[in-house]
């Protein structure tokens, strides 16, 4: 097919989603441009991203390893740790956007503020700098940690009541030294900071409060980074699990040896929180826990287990949103318990020319996991992939919501959570299926 037939583009972000899906299109030689609100690319890996979106803190080490995150025609340096430090992965994306001619196509300082799908199908764009753009398609890569979700307690706190979307260090945004600090949650963010804060130089008092207890993992596990022993492809699914929870209880112990509650839910049944140092922490009482906060008066805030403890700053810890504030359409919203099933974590049945990239929490990466997604969009954008049917779309995405949302125990943090290696496996059967549909379809013609 040649270039003037094909459809133009337009890309919403470039972060790592974005920078990836750009680079395929051009290899495709698909038209298109990618619009970013900030004044560089990285998104959430930019450290105090002008934009405001990125959620990096200072200290933040990546929880998926060089091993597992790097995009497949660019390699990670050599010499780089098996956790990089959020500066390494924000220079690493510049990289790769300056080494495949990337930066000319994307405009930076510039959001998209509306998009709305006429009745032709087009994509009505509407900009930060007041132009107005029409596209034959839009792909959203404006990713899911940016639109804090903080609890609404009951009562009034005087202290501080932060998420930690705002959390920079010890000091940034205020000065912790000496204070009584509650951190909310037991995710990767929650454990970072708990264990940052609760060095004895620093916070008078750190107590992590959380509404059930959860398996905390390793990073490594016999010396090696823990996401390089993944499964092979040919063994169950309960085969896997159950060797890993053997394995993880055998080498890790019970979360109650640390001093920390017991989980009420099996290992992996929640998306997993890795850290290499809270246990530590934890066992030697630099960290005390609590359950969930019940209500705030003044500077007493008041736990589920009755107790009362006063604070000084509280720190949520309690994941994102995902949001589109460009689309007014409630049709392209999550709705209230965070639910957006879409077809292989992309399409939305009966449209068309609509993509949403790296919209999952996949296991154990997400930084390429919109490449993998590209290769179904690019194929479907040239016209060498055809999709299934509505019909069979909407069969297939209950299939994949059953197989991928099944091991977790139901809740806002787990509605887009699947495993990297089975959804790439699938997504490859996928395109070669769609591949053949497309040709039956021209030879048809």
């Amino acid at each position: 097919m040649k270039s003037s037939t094909l459809p133009t583009v337009c890309v919403i972000g470039a972060g790592p989603s974005g920078i990836t899906t750009a680079k395929r299109l051009k290899d495709h030689g698909i038209p298109f441009d990618c619009f970013e609100a900030s004044d560089e690319v990285g998104g959430n890996w930019y450290f105090k991203n002008p934009n405001g979106m990125s959620a990096c803190y200072q200290s933040l080490h990546i929880d998926t390893s060089k091993w597992r995150l790097a995009f497949e025609d660019f390699p990670v340096p050599a010499d780089w740790p098996d956790f990089p430090h959020h500066s390494q992965l924000f220079g690493y994306f510049k990289e790769y956007v300056d080494h495949f001619g990337l930066r000319e196509s994307i405009t930076f300082n510039t959001s998209v503020v509306h998009a709305a799908r006429g009745s032709d199908g087009q994509w009505t764009v509407e900009l930060s700098d007041g132009r107005v753009r029409t596209y034959d398609a839009l792909i959203v890569c404006n990713g899911h940690h940016w639109d804090p979700n903080l609890p609404d307690y009951p009562g009034e706190f005087d202290g501080v009541l932060m998420h930690s979307h705002s959390y920079n260090d010890p000091f940034d945004p205020i000065d912790m030294r000496g204070k009584k600090v509650v951190v909310v949650g037991m995710g990767n963010s929650g454990l970072d900071i708990a264990s940052e804060l609760a060095q004895r130089y620093l916070a008078e008092k750190l107590t992590v409060s959380a509404r059930r207890g959860v398996w905390v993992l390793p990073k490594y596990l016999g010396g090696k980074a823990g996401d390089k022993m993944s499964a092979p492809a040919w063994m169950p699914r309960w085969m896997s699990l159950g060797l890993s929870r053997r394995f993880l209880r055998k080498n890790l112990g019970t979360m109650e040896g640390y001093g920390l509650p017991a989980p009420d839910h099996q290992p992996f049944e929640a998306h997993p929180s890795a850290s290499g140092e809270f246990l530590g922490r934890a066992g030697s009482g630099d960290i005390a826990f609590k359950p969930a906060i019940t209500a705030l008066d003044g500077r007493n805030v008041h736990f589920a287990d009755g107790t009362v403890e006063e604070v000084d700053v509280i720190i949520c810890a309690t994941g994102y949103k995902i949001s589109f504030p460009f689309f007014d359409d409630p049709d392209l919203l999550p709705d209230a318990g965070n639910r957006f099933p879409l077809f292989k974590r992309m399409i939305k049945p009966g449209i068309d020319n609509l993509f949403f990239m790296g919209l999952a929490q996949p296991m154990p990466t997400l930084v390429n996991f919109a490449e993998q997604q590209s290769k179904l969009v690019a194929a479907y954008l040239d016209g060498s992939y055809a999709p299934p049917s509505e019909s069979e779309m909407h069969a297939v995405l209950a299939a994949d919501e059953k197989y991928y949302l099944g091991p977790y125990y139901e809740s806002p943090r787990h509605t887009i959570q699947c495993e990297f290696d089975p959804y790439v496996r699938n997504l490859v059967k996928e395109i070669a299926a769609g591949r053949k549909r497309a040709r039956s379809l021209q030879a048809a013609r």
